[in-house]
């Protein structure tokens, strides 16, 4: 696919992972306009397209009438990565706020189609996996998209929109034709990240000096954090070649305990408190990490970045970016709200 002078949409492209996907697009000549009512994104995130004029930017709520329809009128193709999300705390304590997405994803497709938009990239999500399958970490596993089939057990609403959105989308591309692809994305870390994912929440509680440091579950658990930009290369692979609707992950497939990245980021950082482990708080699946082969097959994608080199580079970044007082100010808060 050619990018230059292609008019793309990217819903919920101020945020984390949004605001990545719209520096690629921009860097490759597309015709980028974001949509985000910021919940979660942050202006800030695209402030340098937005001085030169390089974005359309759209301040609005997709779920409000008719907005859907005004934001993807003359787009090629969409990016739906908007949706009511958060780490573990806000998943597993807001179940209602997360069922909203149902509504949200069907009026962004529901609008995809009326408006006759080439191509859907839609950003589903690791929590589609049954839980039931992901309970011992003592067991080597990796989940491979097959793996999502009958009897559904996916994660808390959040999960259930991700994998309704994505059996959306197939049944679109089987009765009407339309073109998608669902990137299934595991535990994303990096720059730009917020405190109420697990890696982040992490390095600010070392860099606010935090004795006991607090570790949520057992710190068992068994993650393969992937880097921001190995999951951006992956979402334009998949934009680029996957027109069926097939879900496809994105994630490595390094085997992280928890407790292990809790050490490394006390060591980068200098700190040695002790750690006070909570398996009472919210910790999701015990044992979640992807087979990537198929990304592989049908992508040609395989990560670059090896989890500790991308855990220094997030460090680096957080301690170049933010000041003590205001972390403190809202870490709390953060670890279960957006």
């Amino acid at each position: 696919m050619n990018w230059q002078g292609c008019s793309v949409l990217v819903t919920g492209g101020a945020s984390f992972i949004g605001s990545h996907v719209v520096d690629t697009l921009t860097e490759r000549g597309a015709h980028v306009r974001v949509v985000d009512d910021l919940s979660s994104g942050r202006r800030a995130n695209l402030s340098k397209h937005l001085e030169k004029h390089r974005v359309e930017f759209v301040h609005a709520d997709l779920r409000s009438p008719g907005i859907a329809e005004l934001a993807v009128r003359g787009m090629k193709v969409v990016f739906h990565l908007a949706a009511d999300h958060g780490g573990r705390g806000y998943v597993d304590l807001h179940q209602a706020a997360c069922s909203t997405n149902l509504l949200l994803d069907g009026l962004v497709f529901q609008a995809c189609l009326k408006e006759h938009v080439e191509k859907v990239v839609y950003a589903s999500s690791g929590c589609v996996y049954p839980n039931y399958i992901q309970t011992d970490p003592s067991k080597i596993l990796y989940l491979t998209e097959d793996m999502v089939g009958p009897p559904y057990d996916a994660d808390n609403l959040y999960g259930w929109a991700k994998l309704m959105a994505e059996m959306t989308l197939r049944a679109y591309y089987k009765d009407w034709g339309m073109k998608s692809a669902s990137c299934r994305y595991f535990t994303v870390y990096g720059p730009r990240g917020v405190e109420n994912h697990a890696v982040i929440a992490m390095i600010a509680r070392a860099f606010v000096g935090q004795d006991p440091f607090v570790v949520w579950g057992t710190g068992e658990q068994i993650r393969n954090w992937t880097y921001i930009d190995d999951i951006v290369d992956g979402t334009m692979l998949a934009a680029e070649n996957i027109e069926d609707g097939t879900g496809i992950n994105l994630g490595t497939m390094e085997r992280i305990k928890v407790l292990d990245a809790a050490h490394e980021i006390l060591k980068r950082m200098g700190r040695d408190p002790k750690i006070e482990l909570h398996p009472e708080m919210p910790t999701g699946p015990y044992n979640r990490v992807a087979d990537n082969s198929l990304a592989q097959k049908l992508l040609g994608w395989t990560p670059r970045v090896k989890f500790w080199d991308g855990l220094h580079r997030t460090i680096d970044w957080y301690l170049s970016t933010k000041k003590q007082e205001q972390v403190e100010l809202v870490l709390e808060r953060m670890l279960t709200e957006r």
